[in-house]
């Protein structure tokens, strides 16, 4: 047996004593399919309650797409799901230029929760968004996950980031939505807003060193 760069056989092999060798086994995507499943009864469920989700692709290694006014009929016909246009035309070419180099990328998924009710989540250990981001963690190859603005918000000053509130037809609301949906671990009532980020595909066809079982240095691809 080997250990596969990228893959999870040596930390499994180091907790289990064994590793799937036809494939990763419970480290495998292919564990997603079940999640798949569930998804689609749940988010009928949500749908009762009024609780809608969109989800497309944002960005594919470099190429990002410009979802400003996302075209989400387009995205879910299109390979690669992006809701514009040219960047996934881009994308696809991007895509088929590492593929004839016989290697892989990364990307990152969008999903934009909408009709969620204020006052979902708990405010210190079961805040919404760390269950949120728990949940997406769990999935294989995410490694990172940003709310609302996420990462840019380190960056902006509190006068940009904060979201000041309105009150029409006596709802109270965010005027904007810096914070993804999200403030204190509760839910605002505005959109929930989680990008999820992926490393690239592990498994590729480049030769790669790496060692068995026994710590002899191989090559494989």
């Amino acid at each position: 047996q080997y250990y596969r760069p990228g893959h999870a056989d040596f930390g499994f092999d180091a907790k289990y004593g064994f590793r799937d060798y036809r494939g990763g086994g419970r480290s495998s995507g292919r564990e997603t399919a079940a999640r798949v499943a569930a998804g689609a009864v749940a988010i009928k469920i949500l749908k009762e309650l009024g609780i809608s989700l969109t989800a497309y692709t944002k960005a594919i290694g470099p190429i990002e797409a410009n979802d400003s006014k996302p075209d989400i009929s387009f995205a879910l016909s299109h390979p690669v799901c992006m809701p514009d246009r040219e960047a996934g035309e881009k994308a696809l070419a991007f895509i088929d230029e590492k593929r004839l180099a016989k290697d892989s990328v990364g990307g990152c998924v969008k999903c934009i929760i909408s009709g969620a009710p204020a006052g979902v989540g708990e405010p210190v250990f079961d805040k919404l968004d760390a269950a949120l981001s728990k949940a997406m963690f769990s999935i294989g190859a995410v490694k990172a996950v940003e709310i609302g603005d996420g990462i840019s918000a380190s960056q902006a000053l509190g006068s940009e980031n904060n979201d000041g509130f309105t009150c029409a037809d006596g709802r109270i609301a965010t005027a904007t939505n810096h914070c993804g949906g999200i403030l204190g671990g509760i839910s605002t009532g505005g959109e929930i807003v989680i990008k999820t980020y992926f490393k690239p595909t592990p498994s590729i066809y480049q030769p790669q060193k790496t060692v068995d079982q026994n710590g002899n240095t191989i090559t494989l691809s």
